[in-house]
């Protein structure tokens, strides 16, 4: 067994087992989008960083792709890692701001609007698809192609393909395909009404982490009543 500590807290894990999962199984919270139970860990969309080490040495790694180590020190909520986020969601709406599962996601970080350029995206690349029709439906009929602002999703030479089953399990992992009702305003569709309010621990200058790790967080419920 590794020992490491996460939040401060002194916790153990079995070799091989990554800092998303132990936190999860401790009941410390972690986003994520790209990631998903049953598909292998792809560390795409960058949302389940936490911060690893302490002072100068600290730094932002994927949760779901990082090991534990023994000795390490996680922060899963600390300020510079709720930033990261924001920044992350951020960019994700301006790709994909139809996106229910992004506007929860913005709307429980405090995120209501977004700096960058609207793109109105229908494919935010998180692999989640190609993973599923690979690993779950064992049929690879769709997959990357190109790299960079090139890359794009589909089958080869976007030709209608032979191993597709017409499964439907692409769409239903697709968290682009996950409507807001409001879509047809995008620049009006960050809702969040049915959203819990962002904690407001970090809002105060003498905390750099989370007080609270419940969810929904009991000083948030307190807040929104």
């Amino acid at each position: 067994m590794i020992t490491l500590f996460v939040n401060g807290l002194e916790v153990s894990a079995e070799e091989g087992t990554t800092i998303l999962e132990l936190a999860r199984s401790y009941g410390f919270p972690i986003p994520t989008l790209c990631h998903m139970d049953g598909l292998s860990p792809y560390g795409a969309c960058r949302l389940c960083v936490v911060e690893i080490g302490e002072g100068s040495n600290a730094k932002l790694v994927s949760s779901c792709t990082y090991p534990v180590e023994e000795g390490l020190r996680v922060r899963t909520a600390s300020s510079r890692v709720v930033r990261a986020r924001r920044m992350i969601l951020e960019l994700l709406l301006a790709s994909c701001p139809q996106s229910k599962t992004i506007q929860d996601l913005a709307s429980a970080y405090d995120v209501h609007q977004q700096r960058f350029k609207q793109e109105y995206e229908d494919c935010i690349l998180c692999g989640r698809c190609v993973r599923v029709c690979e690993e779950q439906m064992r049929a690879k009929a769709i997959g990357f192609r190109g790299r960079g602002e090139r890359r794009s999703l589909g089958t080869p030479f976007d030709q209608k393909s032979e191993d597709c089953r017409l499964c439907g399990a692409c769409m239903y992992v697709c968290p682009a395909c996950q409507l807001r009702c409001t879509y047809t305003e995008p620049e009006k569709a960050i809702c969040g009404g049915c959203a819990n309010l962002s904690p407001p621990c970090l809002k105060k200058s003498s905390f750099d982490d989370l007080m609270c790790y419940m969810e929904p967080c009991v000083a948030c419920e307190i807040k929104k009543d």
